[in-house]
């Protein structure tokens, strides 16, 4: 070959080349953007072009595909893969994966992920781990992913502490929370170190069951192994005493945050409001309410619906009213829990034309009613029994299904308006409703 035409096939080779990234770039662009459909079109306009397509772009699209809950898609792409001459990687299994258990196939993604081991496609990563022992987790199978943690104990592989987290926090939530102490003395015998997100699920799992004992030796146990305790671990010890009634020791740790210069979010200032309102101690949650300006921190609507519960369970309805009146003027919107909080404390002072009138305010500004307000209107209506079951047949319409409770207050307000016989065939209709009563009359 002459040096004249060496020198054009580098330059169209070139031109080819910087094409090639230049459309790849685009297509990447559009998938940061989450603009899925918009880099599929420009993968198919570069086919038609017959611009070249290397393994990574196909990558792209194989996500593209999956992100859109497409994956059968994502598996024509894999195919083009071998017709290319390419041999797709980990990272295009890594995204199939992903796929199958987006699109809530998870058999099929731990078929494939099992195929990759026996079969050796491609060598896993943590990724891979990763992204098969959150879906699992997620889909509920938190003790099949367990046994696949087992399964890697005895392969070269080991799984990251993140993959055991993942797994700790699920059996957690899952309530099996012996099992994920002993997974994470497993993972220490292991040699893999926990991390704060490992002991925040730990002590999260054995502050719902009341296990105070043991979260106070776990956090010894972080403290002694030089695990930074953060905001969140905190917050977990704050919710989990204030809803055990112990608000004392919920400021002992609030107290211990900031001698530790963490300052205490909107969420746990609302959770102690909530634990001082659930004990009575309305003076001290309108002090902290009160104090959180103060402290450079807006309170949410959680938190002044946290305190109107509080005012309205302790009979102070007046002051529970006027803190109702204050939220628009706070920047805030009434949610359905707000506006359910005040209508119980209203129909239990017997101001029924007052919750009456709130209920239609509800409704003007669009906030849905759920189960919880239908009931309170209910159990507000009282001797009204004409109203109430127009009541319930509005519940119906609406798509909100009562439950025991709904017609417990029905039963009971018919046995007050002494209609016993209407109440008597209501309750033995129950069954056939699919609810069963506690009670037999």
């Amino acid at each position: 070959m002459l040096p004249k035409e060496a020198e054009e096939v580098k330059l169209v080779v070139e031109v080819k080349v910087e094409v090639v990234v230049k459309e790849e770039e685009k297509v990447n662009a559009k998938l940061k953007m989450k603009q899925y459909p918009v880099a599929l079109y420009l993968f198919d306009e570069m086919c038609k072009w017959g611009t070249p397509i290397n393994e990574y772009t196909m990558n792209i699209v194989t996500n593209c595909y999956c992100l859109l809950n497409r994956v059968d898609f994502g598996f024509a792409i894999l195919g083009s893969f071998f017709k290319c001459g390419y041999e797709p990687n980990v990272t295009t299994f890594n995204t199939l994966i992903k796929g199958l258990f987006l699109d809530d196939k998870v058999i099929e993604a731990e078929k494939l992920f099992k195929k990759l081991l026996t079969l050796k496609l491609c060598e896993p990563d943590e990724v891979t781990v990763l992204t098969v022992i959150n879906g699992l987790c997620k889909a509920g199978h938190t003790l099949t992913a367990y046994d696949l943690l087992g399964l890697f104990e005895k392969t070269s592989f080991k799984p990251y502490v993140y993959s055991y987290s993942t797994v700790i926090d699920s059996l957690c939530k899952d309530r099996m929370v012996d099992e994920a102490l002993q997974l994470l003395a497993k993972m220490i015998d292991n040699g893999i170190s926990p991390n704060t997100v490992t002991y925040n699920s730990l002590v999260q799992g054995l502050c719902n069951f009341g296990r105070w004992k043991d979260a106070k030796d776990l956090i010894s146990e972080m403290v002694d192994h030089k695990i930074s305790l953060n905001a969140f671990t905190f917050s977990i010890l704050v919710d989990a005493f204030c809803k055990d009634g112990m608000v004392k020791e919920a400021e002992d740790v609030v107290e211990i945050m900031m001698q530790r210069n963490m300052c205490p979010d909107v969420v746990t200032y609302t959770t102690l409001i909530d634990g001082y309102s659930l004990v009575g101690q309305i003076d001290k949650a309108r002090k902290l309410l009160d104090s959180m300006p103060g402290r450079g921190l807006k309170p949410s609507i959680i938190t002044y619906s946290s305190l109107i519960n509080g005012y309205c369970k302790k009979g102070k309805v007046e002051e529970a009213w006027r803190l109702f009146l204050v939220v628009p003027q706070k920047g805030l919107d009434y949610n359905v829990v707000t506006y359910t909080t005040m209508l119980h404390g209203l129909f239990s002072a017997g101001r029924f034309a007052e919750g009456l009138k709130l209920f239609k305010d509800m409704q003007v500004q669009q906030v849905i009613p759920n189960l919880v307000t239908y009931n309170t209107l209910l159990n507000g209506l009282n001797k009204q029994i004409a109203e109430a079951f127009s009541l319930l047949h509005v519940m119906e319409d609406q798509g909100v299904n009562p439950n025991i409770i709904t017609y417990g207050v029905l039963i009971h307000g018919l046995c007050k308006a002494g209609k016993l016989e209407t109440a008597r065939n209501l309750f033995n209709g129950l069954p056939s409703k699919g609810l069963q009563p506690d009670v037999q009359i």
